[in-house]
């Protein structure tokens, strides 16, 4: 459905819209030079991102009163210094300068210096009157034309602060990755699962106040931050960071459009505020273009996808008149084998078949939030599937694969979240045909703190589905890659426990694929 600009400002200059766009018409900022903070205004971390050959973005928020709704910070503008250095001592700074945290964006700082030598590690911090952030690392790209060695990266998804601690990013900084990959669930949005071990502050968040207290809670994780510190990370979102299940301008209970649109500009703003993201993914009129495409020279290239802002509204839905997920008989659904339906949106999808087309990297690594690969839930004859993964629009996860197929990119690997599962698959245009061609190989990630199906389901699907190689769903994690010109590495890694901050890690299985022959092999 086209993004309508006047209903979306209709509903944006009515009740509460204000709160939701964090605006305060009656208070006129004033840049104060000479600060002074009755707590560490860097209470959130620093974070780095979307590292290029001559630069990155740099990271932070002001916020000495997190749990404020304005962080603490009132409504002054405040100059921030920052200085990116060639060593972890700050000695030898070869970049620095000044930006303002201003209220209308959260205090937050985004910085993105450019001209820096490729394919090396920088250390960086920012300062704000007296006070001095801590130190960051983060590093370059190699250059366009160069061949490196080795990429090692980690992707994770899925952290209900609730449901447990983060200490899967302990062992993640741990494996020294150069760059982190998030596939959405930064935040949620509501309070579920059993066994808590911590709370959410407040309730469920609608205004741009309400996002920005649940991502400062969410940040204060001293876990999180330390996997901030550690490397760049490229992000991008799922549903929780809005309304669970929700799709494109439908929310899951049937909130009226107009203020869903209110909600999710106001979700979209704290999202920017919060991640290393570029300038140029800043939102515009509640819209928020995040996909896009990472390279590591000629070795590895990440196609960063968007399957929630764009998606075509889930089909045969269970709430009259709302939106969200369902599992249903694929045969008494109709409206699954539409081709008109989209998860990515019509624009996305030209976007990444002109990309696939394009790419001259080694290796083709499309970054998305859940399982590609058919799971069918029905045992037996028939065919039972849950209506917001890829299996809610087979049409458009055809049209992917096929052009996966005809663009013959090097080495296309997926990777995914979402489903609080570990799962490793061949990806064929035709799942139901045992004998059709495996086009890419597929990882999706277990969560690092959210509840995921029992064993039991996973073995049955396992059993159902012949392309699903392997499943794990009662263990939390992530996933570590290492992509090398002849090989892709994979462990799939599960936490002891995520009910204590320092459990051990270990491996559960490794995977390869080989150069060349597309399909997972165990390691």
């Amino acid at each position: 459905m086209p993004f309508d600009r006047r209903a979306f400002l209709k509903a944006f200059a009515g009740a509460g819209a204000l709160a939701a766009a964090g605006a305060r018409a009656e208070v006129s900022p004033t840049v104060n030079p000479r600060p002074r903070f009755s707590a560490d205004p860097f209470s959130l971390g620093v974070a780095s991102g979307y590292p290029l050959p001559g630069g990155m973005v740099l990271w932070t928020r002001l916020a000495p009163a997190p749990a404020e709704d304005d962080g603490g910070m009132g409504h002054e503008i405040v100059p921030v210094r920052w200085e990116l250095a060639t060593d972890e001592a700050m000695r030898e700074v070869v970049a620095s300068g000044s930006a303002e945290a201003a209220p209308e964006w959260g205090h937050s700082v985004h910085v993105e210096p450019q001209g820096l030598a490729p394919d090396r590690p920088y250390w960086y911090r920012f300062s704000a009157g007296a006070a001095q952030s801590p130190i960051g690392r983060t590093r370059t790209a190699p250059a366009v034309d160069a061949a490196p060695a080795r990429l090692r990266f980690a992707f994770a998804s899925c952290q209900q602060y609730e449901q447990g601690y983060y200490g899967a990013y302990k062992h993640i900084v741990a494996d020294a990755p150069d760059l982190i990959v998030f596939l959405g669930d930064y935040i949620y949005e509501s309070s579920w699962g059993r066994n808590h071990v911590r709370k959410h502050t407040g309730g469920e968040p609608y205004t741009l106040e309400d996002y920005r207290v649940r991502y400062a809670l969410y940040k204060s994780d001293p876990d999180l931050q330390a996997a901030h510190r550690a490397c760049p990370w490229i992000v991008t979102w799922d549903d929780h960071e809005v309304d669970n299940d929700y799709a494109d301008d439908l929310s899951e209970d049937g909130m009226p459009r107009e203020r869903f649109l209110a909600r999710r500009a106001a979700a979209y703003r704290a999202y920017y505020e919060h991640m290393p993201l570029p300038a140029r993914m800043r939102p515009q009129g509640g819209q928020m273009k995040i996909y896009t495409r990472v390279d590591w020279g000629r070795l590895a290239r990440v196609h960063l996808l968007d399957d929630r802002q764009y998606r075509s509204h889930e089909a045969c839905s269970k709430r009259p008149g709302g939106g969200g997920s369902n599992v249903v008989d694929a045969a008494e659904c109709a409206a699954l084998a539409d081709p008109a339906r989209s998860m990515l949106g019509a624009g996305q999808e030209a976007w990444l078949d002109a990309a696939l087309e394009r790419t001259r990297s080694g290796w083709n690594v499309i970054a998305q939030q859940t399982l590609m690969a058919q799971l069918d839930r029905q045992t037996g004859t028939g065919k039972r599937v849950w209506t917001d993964g890829w299996d809610g629009y087979p049409a458009a996860r055809r049209r992917l694969l096929d052009s996966v197929a005809a663009r013959r990119p090097a080495n296309p690997v997926v990777i995914g979240g979402d489903v609080h599962a570990h799962w490793v698959a061949d990806l064929k245009s035709d799942f139901d045909d045992p004998h059709a061609p495996v086009v890419a190989s597929e990882f999706c990630g277990t969560s690092i703190t959210s509840q995921g199906p029992s064993q039991k389901f996973v073995e049955a699907a396992l059993a159902e589905n012949p392309h699903l190689k392997y499943g794990r769903g009662d263990k939390r994690g992530y996933v570590r890659v290492e992509i090398k010109a002849k090989q892709l590495s994979v462990d799939l890694r599960a936490m002891e426990s995520v009910q204590t901050a320092d459990a051990a890690c270990s491996t559960l299985v490794s995977y390869i694929v080989e150069d060349g022959r597309p399909g997972p092999q165990r390691a």
